[in-house]
């Protein structure tokens, strides 16, 4: 009994092909400015942290996003504020490494031809799926999917 020959596949409609390829690499980020980005006080003796929870986790999640390294993301970070127009300061990687013992981020699957959108303010981040971020700004509330 012979082997069935392997299955050939070719892509016969070249511009989708092309058009979701540039979809596989989109990403929004959503930042509020309104965010708190130090770390409050919380009584306990020692000194306290700099940065915030929610800071933290925005930076290691680019950093799992892009698997990047602590130093490199920390300056994508860096850039990617001073693209938003924000005057933020950055935590750096020994920083970024102490504080990921404590703090899990973990980015859900997302399919390979729909962009991400992070969202990034107060409360904490969320990653959206294209047009979810419109959905819930124009038209009724489905149910939230926050990470803290």
């Amino acid at each position: 009994m012979s082997k069935p020959p392997p299955a050939r596949y070719r892509t016969t409609n070249w511009s989708s092909y092309n058009a979701s390829l540039r979809k596989r690499g989109a990403l929004l980020i959503w930042v509020d400015k309104d965010m708190t980005r130090r770390a409050p006080r919380d009584g306990r003796p020692g000194r306290p942290p700099v940065f915030s929870d929610a800071a933290i986790q925005f930076c290691l999640s680019i950093k799992v996003l892009f698997k990047l390294p602590l130093r490199q993301t920390a300056g994508m970070v860096a850039s990617l504020l001073k693209l938003a127009g924000l005057d933020w300061p950055v935590p750096d990687f020994s920083t970024l490494c102490r504080r990921q013992k404590t703090l899990a981020v973990q980015v859900p699957y997302r399919r390979a031809d729909e962009p991400l959108n992070l969202l990034v303010d107060s409360t904490g981040i969320k990653f959206l799926g294209d047009g979810e971020w419109q959905a819930r700004k124009h038209g009724p509330q489905g149910r939230r999917q926050w990470r803290k």
